[in-house]
């Protein structure tokens, strides 16, 4: 009997700004998950999610899951969802192993939650020899993450080839409409964040109407004008008027401006504020979050122009 490996990275994924879509214009519930969805924008980092997808015949199927080396469940479930979905297609039955290494933070609005999903779903695809197109794959992470209420938009830039992403019209992958603003490919994101995890469900803000209001205003505003320093300026706007913005954020965002950022945001949705920095900066902007923040809560990255793909050989091993 033999086993078979595939790998796949996803980018860590900041949102900065938003539009929820989870209902009808009237306010009636949208029956089609597919067009469910956000519009917005953000950026990928060239830190992210490595998944490694191991699979053995089996004589009944089942999934395991890991985040760094720990046997992961509430944090795992859109994973083991898309894993579940994918397993359907086939009539064997396979012991499926799904590792996630993660190097940026969890829960804190690097979108590690979709980025495990893609990739997950991406490796076994490609681990099962199913007949599926990327759109099609990125439509079942969608799906899993509309269901189990961890993200709205996430999965559909991720499918975009890296940058500074725009997700212009909302839902799954193949129903969205993505653009990019050109930037340099040389910027970094230095990245500062707090221990928080801020309990949420992207389906029940309390002022959803409020955040809608001020995300169209803003996005309206990016798109007249899509360069670098447009979106940010109105990202930070966003964050300051739909309340997200805390003390600590402000704080944040102050140190990253002096210490010479071209611009800073806060991460929707976390305590955390992403910094795009020339490379000549990078050290003062580390420095100056530093002064309020742990080392290890200060990150640096350049930005990712890839997306979501396949890494390294696939490997078939035999066992014993």
């Amino acid at each position: 009997m033999s086993k078979k490996i595939v790998q796949a990275f996803a980018p860590g994924a900041i949102s900065s700004i938003f539009e929820v879509f989870s209902t009808k214009p009237d306010g009636a519930k949208i029956d089609d998950l597919r067009y469910m969805g956000a519009r917005g924008g953000g950026f990928g980092l060239q830190l992210g999610v490595n998944t490694k997808v191991t699979i053995e015949e089996a004589s009944k199927s089942c999934i395991n899951v890991t985040i760094n080396n720990q046997f992961a469940t509430e944090e795992a479930k859109v994973s083991k969802d898309v894993a579940q979905t994918l397993l359907s297609k086939v009539e064997k039955k396979y012991a499926v192993t799904v590792a996630h290494q993660i190097d940026v933070p969890i829960g804190m609005g690097f979108g590690t939650s979709a980025g495990g999903a893609l990739t997950t779903g991406l490796a076994l695809k490609e681990a099962l020899n199913l007949p599926l197109t990327f759109n099609q794959i990125g439509e079942i992470a969608h799906l899993a993450e509309i269901k189990l209420q961890t993200g709205l938009g996430t999965v559909s830039s991720l499918t975009a080839s890296g940058g500074l992403i725009l997700v212009t019209e909302p839902g799954a992958p193949g129903i969205c409409k993505i653009d990019r603003i050109p930037i340099n490919p040389e910027y970094f994101i230095v990245a500062g964040f707090y221990n928080t995890k801020i309990p949420k469900t992207v389906f029940s803000f309390e002022h959803k109407n409020e955040i809608n209001r001020y995300g169209k205003e803003a996005l309206t505003k990016i798109l007249r004008t899509p360069c670098l320093e447009t979106f940010l300026s109105n990202c930070w706007l966003f964050a300051q008027k739909t309340g997200f913005a805390t003390n600590k954020i402000c704080n944040l965002i102050d140190l990253a401006m002096q210490a010479g950022a071209i611009g800073a945001t806060q991460n929707m949705i976390g305590e955390a504020v992403h910094a795009i920095v020339l490379k000549k900066n990078v050290t003062a902007v580390v420095e100056a979050f530093k002064q309020v923040l742990p080392e290890e809560q200060v990150l640096r990255s350049k930005i990712d122009f890839q997306g979501v793909r396949l890494i390294g050989d696939n490997t078939e091993e035999e066992t014993v």
